[in-house]
């Protein structure tokens, strides 16, 4: 029995249930495919077959039974600026090189839950770029061209996956670094919320916004990977528990338009961005265009401004005896940090903060973004003949997330008609990671481009995650945009989505009320439309405030829903409808506002 041509949690597991293959067969698989693969550039330290058997062997004895660990059997790659203990750490600097005793936070994790580390893979020097062609070690190539770039930083991990020589890969994303080459070989790339996975024992480039982040071949399995490695690392700082932040079911999404939508004459990733926001609108989502001016302006302060500076601050000592020693372009950037000083800082400090806010602005108009993860593509001879230039052009849109603690999933969009892929982006609030899955996982589906270079590779489908707190159905003035929607905002509550009645519920228009305000009532056996509702979820203690202070005739009590769900809502006591106008041909009050031009 062969290897599927990509690897995903659910062919392993199924392998090694049936009893097909064990860990030892895939560490032989996976150690022929490396030996195997033409581009030499994309592993910097390859596990030797021996060590890789021998890890294999010593798994199942441990735990013989198969699948008996979340990760057992499964192979993955580590981003050589990550520490794996017996391994080198280089950075892609081989002057820089050491030998950890230890495991980094994330990979300790990872170890434990059964997987198997194949190497240490290549990446531009310092993690200081978006290529992948800053490393003595070689350029990694696209899967999909030889002459084409595999994007960076974490460029020997999204190889690894999108050729089938490992099932995941850890990369790290400070400025895009997990999205731009999952967008050049047809991956996942999951760049989580900055501080949601740890980072010690991760050579920093920036460390007050480093991300570890995950390469896949689906949105599940990315999940799946972080959901492991995640977890408060007590030896990074900056490490900490971030609570889930919910999305509603049919979100409102930031699209590009006018001056700031710039392709750089590159009409197929740009034909593949619109078919992508074409896609997810005709899953329910709304598109908003907005002015992405102030995202623009805040990516250009993290290799523009002051926060250069960390990039020097993270390797000071060594840069001050080794300068020599570094890429040229990585010596330039990480060079120009001295032109800074505490003054800049704090001005930087400053100019972030006022473009922060119009940030602000912009999310409290939409609930996510929907971005190209890479505006173009280039060959490699074209990155080497202006690297500076056209690295920058890579990061467009994704040097902003991290400076905003953004959550972001990037996805396959498709092919352009020369063969290269294009991949797309969801990015929400920081704690979205679990919400941004579903619509992340739908994109992906929808541009049928499978992972890697299996083009028809099937892959589970991500869940809708169960929503926090208490589910509670609003009728009327509480619903988004009417006049009382900001007494739930304001107790934290987040908007699920809209729903709908079961049919036998009729509605009334309550006279008196300011605000206009509806009753609720059931009437079994009544078998009338339904109506139109929305669903927002509040905290135990939230949820006690809200009821606390509900006026009669208005009560809470169950409500049932046409999708068979029962959840707590607004009800209204039969006496305060006697006389009133029953509105329930309108479908719902949002409706009836509209048409009594109310």
């Amino acid at each position: 029995m062969t290897l599927p041509r990509i690897l995903t949690l659910e062919s392993l597991r199924t392998l090694y249930a049936a009893g097909t293959l064990t860990p030892l067969d895939v560490a032989e698989a996976v150690a022929d495919r490396m030996e195997a693969w033409a581009d030499p550039a994309v592993f910097i330290t390859a596990v030797p077959r021996s060590d890789l058997a021998a890890a294999a062997r010593a798994l199942m004895e441990r735990h013989p039974q198969p699948n008996s660990l979340p990760l057992w059997g499964v192979p993955f790659a580590v981003k050589d600026n990550i520490d794996v203990a017996g391994l080198p750490t280089t950075a892609a600097c081989p002057a820089f090189a050491y030998r950890p005793d230890a495991d980094a936070h994330v990979v300790a994790r990872l170890k434990a839950a059964g997987a198997l580390v194949t190497g240490k893979t290549n990446l531009d020097q310092f993690a200081t770029g978006l290529n992948g062609t800053r490393s003595p070690y070689g350029a990694p190539r696209s899967v999909f061209s030889p002459e084409h770039i595999s994007g960076g930083s974490s460029s020997g991990s999204a190889v690894a996956v999108a050729a089938g020589l490992a099932a995941f890969a850890l990369g790290t994303d400070t400025a895009g670094s997990g999205r731009v080459p999952a967008a050049f070989n047809n991956l996942v790339g999951i760049k989580p919320t900055p501080g949601l996975l740890g980072t010690s024992g991760l050579v920093p480039a920036c460390r007050s916004l480093d991300c570890i982040s995950v390469f896949s071949a689906c949105v599940a399995d990315g999940l799946a990977v972080r959901r492991i490695a995640e977890g408060v690392d007590p030896a990074d700082a900056f490490s900490r528990a971030i609570p889930p932040v919910a999305l509603p079911r049919a979100p409102r999404f930031g699209v590009l338009t006018g001056a700031e939508r710039e392709f750089f004459g590159d009409t197929e990733t740009e034909r593949l961005y619109d078919a992508a926001v074409e896609r997810f609108a005709s899953l329910g989502a709304t598109p908003v265009p907005f002015d992405y001016a102030p995202l623009r302006e805040i990516a250009a302060l993290l290799y523009g401004g002051p926060w250069v500076a960390e990039r020097l601050a993270a390797v000071e000592d060594f840069f001050a005896a080794n300068a020599d020693a570094f890429d040229p372009s990585v010596r330039s950037i990480v060079e120009s940090a001295k032109g800074f000083s505490a003054v800049d800082a704090f001005r930087g400090r400053y100019r972030f903060e006022a473009l922060k806010r119009r940030a602000e602005a912009i999310f409290a108009d939409v609930d996510l973004l929907l971005l190209p993860s890479a505006p173009t593509t280039y060959t490699v001879a074209a990155m080497r003949d202006d690297p500076i230039t056209l690295n920058s052009r890579l990061g467009l849109y994704t040097n902003f997330a991290n400076l905003l603690g953004l959550a972001a999933i990037a996805v396959p969009a498709g092919f352009r008609a020369d063969g290269l892929p294009a991949g797309v982006m969801l990015i929400g609030p920081g704690g979205s990671d679990d919400a941004l899955g579903p619509f992340a996982d739908a994109l992906h589906r929808g541009a049928a481009c499978g992972a890697g270079l299996d083009r028809a590779a099937s892959f589970p489908a991500v869940a809708p995650p169960e929503p926090e707190g208490i589910p509670l159905a609003v009728v009327g003035a509480h619903l988004s945009g009417l006049p009382l929607n900001g007494q739930l905002v304001e107790l934290g509550a987040q908007l699920v989505g809209p729903a709908r009645t079961a049919g036998d519920y009729r509605l009334y228009a309550l006279p008196g009320t300011q605000p206009a305000k509806p009753g609720l009532l059931r009437d079994p056996g009544y078998e009338g439309p339904g109506l139109d509702i929305e669903v927002w979820t509040l905290a135990p203690a939230a949820f006690a405030r809200f009821v606390a202070a509900i006026p009669a005739p208005l009560g809470i009590g169950r409500v049932a829903l046409a999708d068979g769900r029962a959840v707590s809502g607004f009800l209204c006591e039969a006496y305060a409808v006697a006389g009133a106008e029953e509105i329930t041909g309108y479908g719902g009050w949002r409706a009836y506002l509209a048409r009594a031009g109310g």
